[in-house]
């Protein structure tokens, strides 16, 4: 009897045995295909970006055998009004970000609102790239619209990866410019462990992030567009006769949690970010890899209710602002609409209560933006071409030479003074060279000097000596970006011209002031091309690093 009852035994563990064998045969079988589909859709895209051997690099010594990122969860929990870690775990440890990733595609949205390129009625175009993203979705054909409006609680609510998409190719022309600009915000925040491969957070190797910087972006965007973020606390979207409920269940839950965003694929596990307000307490919290939603929500709200007492209740922690760097088109592009009969430099913010016929359907075709991109991302390996920080608005900023400012004439443009400046390497005055930069070889660049310059022959940039010259006054010009500061803008020119060479031949140079608010902007613009010339050289000098935009006369 006692040998019977060992034999069963001994047959009980050789049938686990057996059994957990077959499922672990079978798991991989299933995931093999899933990978290599997933390998094959995202190579080239994963190629495309300059930072993504970077990242490669990184990951290769924190995935774990079996290629995926460690398994372990990651978790932080920011104090939002002292600025203070309360609690942290792993949380500079790479993860995929997964549908958070949709936080900044919003932020930028959020961005092209604020200053007037999109309105909350705006009718955005659904390509057939956006249209065959993978679920979750909401499901429109190729040449539907859906307003902005609806866009964003459609990403907020369903996640939908199509409207993503749809943002995306609506601002940055088509995906992949948009994610580079994506990247590029992330790092001016501070998110410097973060690198964007899509707009929606679909599978893709080189789309990674940390707990800690999603803290920042979750903090950030509640301090850049307090108006806007509401819309992560939408519960229920109403859209084509269905409800679409919002997938994060602890605002239900919690009380004061007002969003922000869920995420969940295979390779990241199920990750969220919150936000808390209560009793004059503020956090936000993140959770990355959970195995589950359910246990995830529960690490969650252990969380909160653990740390939210710790934190203090009166704001000393200064606004997160993009502390380094803004792109040159950043200022501009999205201020000055070259598609529009008349441009103006005063948009509203706040959605007019317009028909949605009102914006003409160019102005949201994607095709056609590609030629205007308002935020056209810089070459990563060229950080130095940048226009200055957000501060300060007036000219000649810190580190400006007196005799700068009397470069410009009474009206901040070129009239009044023509000078002759060599290329980028003769050493021209940038007020930005003292900030710094990832590259040596852009300090080298931009090295100040005297408030006259005698430049070599060969690559002359001369100024028109007017504000708007004759050959501005018809046919086409670029603009390549706006500065807070004359000098800034004609050192853009100085390098355009340079990297330009034969596509701006014959293009005249010219800065042109414009005021915003209490602000003042610098244009800068090569004026006398045609249609083609002038699509050639915003090609020429997008491949080089630059912002470029063409706008008819």
């Amino acid at each position: 009897m006692q040998d019977r009852s060992k034999l069963e035994t001994g047959f009980g563990r050789i049938n686990l045995g057996v059994a957990l064998s077959s499922i672990l045969a079978l798991s991989g079988v299933l995931a093999a295909p899933a990978e290599a589909r997933h390998s094959r859709h995202h190579h080239h895209a994963s190629q495309r970006h300059a930072m993504g051997a970077h990242f490669s690099h990184r990951r290769h010594h924190e995935h774990g055998v079996d290629g995926t990122l460690q398994s372990r969860i990651a978790e932080i929990v920011v104090d939002a009004n002292s600025g203070r870690i309360l609690y942290a775990r792993n949380e500079n440890e790479l993860r995929h970000p997964a549908s958070i990733t949709k936080v900044m595609t919003l932020y930028m949205l959020f961005e092209q609102i604020e200053r007037g390129r999109l309105r909350l009625d705006s009718e955005l175009r659904v390509s057939a790239h956006a249209a065959a993203q993978a679920p979750t979705k909401l499901g429109l054909r190729p040449g539907q619209t859906i307003s902005v409006d609806d866009a964003i609680k459609a990403v907020v609510t369903r996640s939908a990866n199509d409207i993503a998409v749809a943002i995306a190719e609506t601002i940055g022309g088509d995906e992949d410019s948009f994610v580079d600009m994506m990247t590029r915000k992330a790092h001016s925040l501070g998110m410097s462990r973060t690198h964007f491969a899509n707009a929606s957070g679909l599978p893709n190797d080189a789309q990674v992030t940390t707990a800690s910087d999603l803290a920042v972006l979750g903090r950030a965007i509640q301090d850049r567009f307090p108006r806007y973020y509401r819309y992560f606390s939408t519960h229920a979207f109403y859209y084509a006769g269905a409800t679409i409920l919002n997938h994060n269940h602890l605002m239900d839950r919690i009380e004061g949690m007002d969003g922000i965003k869920t995420g969940y694929t295979r390779a990241s596990g199920f990750n969220l970010l919150t936000s808390v307000k209560r009793n004059g307490h503020f956090i936000v919290a993140v959770v990355l890899g959970g195995s589950s939603a359910s246990s995830r929500d529960k690490i969650m709200a252990d969380l909160i209710e653990d740390q939210i007492d710790n934190g203090e209740t009166v704001r000393t922690a200064a606004l997160i602002s993009e502390n380094n760097v803004r792109t040159a088109d950043a200022d501009e592009a999205q201020q000055d609409l070259p598609h529009r009969p008349e441009p103006s430099m005063d948009l509203p913010a706040k959605a007019p209560a317009a028909p949605k016929t009102a914006i003409p359907s160019q102005f949201l075709d994607p095709v056609r933006v590609a030629s205007i991109s308002p935020e056209i991302p810089l070459e990563k390996a060229r950080p130095a071409y940048v226009a200055g920080a957000l501060k300060p608005p007036a000219e000649g900023g810190a580190g400006a030479k007196p005799a700068l400012a009397k470069q410009a004439s009474l009206n901040g443009s070129t009239a009044g003074f023509t000078r002759s400046f060599g290329a980028a390497e003769s050493g021209a005055t940038n007020a930005a060279a003292q900030r710094t930069t990832p590259s040596a070889k852009a300090h080298d660049a931009e090295k100040p000097a005297a408030s006259k310059i005698d430049p070599p022959q060969s690559a002359k940039v001369k100024l028109a000596d007017a504000g708007r010259p004759a050959a501005a006054r018809n046919g086409w010009m670029i603009q390549i970006g706006a500065t807070d500061n004359a000098a800034k803008a004609t050192e853009l020119l100085v390098r355009a011209k340079s990297e330009g060479r034969k596509a701006l031949n014959g293009a005249q140079p010219f800065t042109e002031k414009v005021e915003k608010g209490s602000g003042t902007l610098y244009r800068a613009r090569f004026a006398g091309l045609e249609a083609d010339s002038a699509e050639l050289a915003c090609k020429t000098l997008k491949r080089s690093g630059f912002a470029c935009f063409a706008t008819r006369n």
